[in-house]
């Protein structure tokens, strides 16, 4: 009798607990992913050290993320529109899209999931090679998930020219597979193969595999790698893949999350997961749409990795592919990705703008904003008069309460006036970059004729552009 009056408070007081954990962390992710207006302060009952002001309580259940899935910019059947589309009909609320080694359909996805108020995570899967002595021809073939915040990689050519490399790459493996698959009496065109992966689209495996279902040599794509295309098959061929450690450096070097993708699918997953970790692994895949896999939330858990998970969503269809947004991970789960994931994501942030601010030259601005809402660099058409660049940035790039993350004030306090001074090349309307933020809603409307202030390579200014007003501080002109 007396075990059994200590068990249950234990029980009891784990119950609330654990509710109220899940409250809190709904909450959070809630706020992220579909951010509110400003509320008033909170209550005293309602602070906490580590979360944001919540947003409003009941409704909505919990908010489903993607954090796997392809596009045609890589082996994917959709367009990334039409990915975005069918993500919103199955209730996704925030969506991954990490195509093989590009991130070319990121602005597509970003210019759609606002229609449908989803929240887009530029990604991508880099293809890698465990390889722990570095000898040539030998290792494992690895794939690393990468998440970025809303303004991408804070070091782009570093990351985009892996990531060019890893493509061409690409080229040559699928003709060396196409020349296996001759020797086995399994002839496939060149012609074929790209006119399936697309114009621009480095060929892979898949597109490989539907050339093949094409011919009529298999009946499906899962024959076609289980008998040629798998990673001990006869036509398998290896590309110019990057050792799997440098791809975990590279993605932290350049303000990323980094998960391995299915590794359930890797000979030896421990001494992999180990060596990435030693490279600053974040996470791995353990959650697939028909749950958990046996053993690798364990591995996760021994070497202090997130537990993730997603559809690898490709749009092929049949009977063996999971439709996207099938894996629905735990609240929990995601508060402690997205905990992990903000600071370093806000830290790119506040490296990107400051980079452009010290330098605002073409190519910098064109890599702030190449996964914003603003994609038409050259006519700045999109953007609304009289509101600064970088204050725009901040405010397409941040939550609500991701504003005052890792000193991004030190960010809006830059001299506006060297900005304006240097570089007044914008077209349109002008904006009195000197007053104080509270009073920039003066415009002085712009009629002057071109002047060549900004150095060479900034956008060709239209015949309104101005220089300065006489009598005037300098102007930032915003088209």
């Amino acid at each position: 009798m007396g075990s059994k009056k200590k068990s249950k408070p234990s029980r009891s007081k784990k119950k609330p607990k654990t509710s109220a954990d899940q409250a809190l962390a709904l909450d959070y992710v809630r706020a992220w992913a579909q951010p509110a207006p400003p509320r008033p302060e909170p209550s005293a009952a309602d602070a906490d050290d580590f979360l944001p002001a919540q947003v409003a309580r009941g409704g909505g259940g919990d908010v489903l993320f993607e954090l796997h899935s392809h596009s045609n910019h890589s082996d994917g059947f959709l367009s990334p529109s039409a990915l975005v589309e069918r993500a919103h009909r199955n209730g996704v609320k925030v969506l991954a899209l990490t195509d093989h080694d590009t991130m070319a359909g990121i602005p597509e996805a970003v210019s759609a999931a606002s229609k449908f108020g989803i929240r887009i995570i530029p990604g991508v899967e880099i293809s890698a090679l465990y390889n722990p002595r570095e000898v040539a021809g030998a290792g494992e073939p690895v794939h690393i998930l990468a998440y970025y915040g809303m303004c991408g990689p804070s070091r782009p050519d570093e990351l985009y020219s892996m990531l060019l490399n890893i493509r061409d790459g690409r080229y040559l493996r699928a003709k060396n597979m196409l020349a296996k698959l001759n020797r086995l009496k399994v002839p496939i065109k060149w012609e074929h193969l790209t006119k399936i992966s697309g114009e621009g689209v480095a060929p892979g495996r898949l597109h490989v595999a539907r050339a093949m279902v094409e011919a009529g040599y298999v009946e499906n794509v899962r024959q076609a790698f289980n008998k040629y295309l798998g990673d001990d098959g006869p036509a398998y061929a290896r590309g110019t893949e990057p050792f799997a450690e440098n791809v975990v450096q590279l993605i932290a070097n350049t303000g990323g999350i980094s998960a391995l993708a299915h590794p359930w699918s890797l000979k030896n997953p421990d001494a992999i997961i180990r060596s990435l970790k030693g490279a600053g692994l974040n996470g791995m895949e353990v959650y697939r749409s028909d749950g958990k896999v046996d053993g690798f939330s364990e591995l996760a858990e021994k070497y202090g990795l997130l537990k993730l998970g997603g559809s690898d969503f490709h749009g092929r269809g049949g009977k063996d592919e999971s439709d996207i947004g099938t894996v629905k991970l735990a609240i929990t789960t995601l508060c402690c990705f997205l905990k992990m994931a903000r600071p370093i994501w806000s830290s790119a942030m506040k490296d990107i703008l400051l980079k452009f601010a010290e330098e605002p030259s073409s190519e910098n601005l064109r890599n702030m904003l190449k996964f914003g809402r603003l994609t038409n660099v050259d006519g700045f058409s999109p953007i609304n008069a009289g509101i600064d660049v970088v204050s725009f940035c901040l405010s397409s790039w941040s939550s609500n309460d991701d504003m005052e993350d890792v000193e991004l004030e030190e960010v809006r306090q830059l001299p506006s006036q060297s900005r304006a001074a240097r570089y007044p090349r914008f077209t349109g309307t002008c904006l009195d970059t000197q007053l104080p933020r509270g009073e920039r809603s003066r415009l002085v409307p712009v009629t002057n004729e071109r002047g060549h202030l900004a150095p060479s390579g900034w956008p060709e200014p239209t015949p309104s552009s101005l220089i300065k007003e006489p009598g005037q501080r300098p102007l930032l002109l915003i088209g």
